[in-house]
């Protein structure tokens, strides 16, 4: 169970991170010419990952608007008030990661997948989520909960991820079919969004997209 519920958070979020990708081409350019010209004429590796700005905060506005775990658990201790609410010891409170990581309160235009929320002015301590980390500090991010119950598979997740999505970026370019096998262009090459209930919130729909090589590009690469 403890391997299960760790590769389907994973494969969940991945998923949604392509469909993303998929829908906003602007996203998926810029992330292309970062791995071009950091990683050049080799196969991405992980210890490419932490040169890798753009692809880490593509991973971050992933997990901030499909975070693999959508609603945190936790026990009150004591008894405690909280905005004219009485929580009595022992009761058991739910922290609605998904919204929170939705809320206009803390985000500028959450609906917009938008990567550079996490690096404009990170370097001066500012901007909309400056320095914001996924190790369960900042409670307006809390992809894999907090403290002592946080996720042990955090950092694992986070850096294959970023592996996988940095590969598949490099190597292929990714097509939407249409209902009859055709190649669909422009507005029309977007992928459903929707969502079904589950414990990671996965996608109502399966991704279904068609990876081309780029140009040559993955033969070169996978051959060398």
């Amino acid at each position: 169970d403890f391997f299960s519920a760790g590769t389907d958070s994973t494969a969940a979020s991945t998923e949604w991170a392509l469909a993303e990708l998929i829908n906003n081409p602007r996203v998926l350019k810029k992330a292309l010419e970062e791995v071009e010209s950091i990683v050049g004429d080799k196969l991405v590796d992980e210890l490419d990952i932490q040169n890798l700005q753009y692809i880490r905060a593509i991973v971050k506005e992933t997990f901030r608007m499909h975070p693999p775990l959508p609603v945190v658990q936790r026990k009150c201790t004591q008894e405690c008030e909280i905005n004219g609410y009485v929580i009595p010891e022992g009761a058991m409170v739910f922290l609605n990661v998904w919204a929170v990581g939705r809320d206009p309160k803390y985000w500028k235009k959450p609906l917009e997948f938008r990567p550079e929320r996490f690096l404009e002015n990170a370097g001066e301590g500012k901007g909309d989520s400056a320095s914001i980390d996924l190790a369960g500090q900042h409670f307006t991010l809390l992809p894999f909960g907090s403290g002592r119950r946080i996720c042990p598979g955090a950092n694992l997740a986070t850096a294959n991820m970023a592996t996988l999505l940095a590969s598949i970026i490099q190597c292929f370019d990714l097509q939407v079919p249409g209902p009859n096998g055709q190649i669909c262009k422009g507005s029309d090459a977007k992928v459903s969004m929707d969502e079904r209930p589950g414990l990671t919130v996965p996608r109502a729909h399966n991704l279904i997209c068609v990876p081309r090589a780029r140009a040559g590009v993955a033969a070169k690469l996978i051959s060398s």
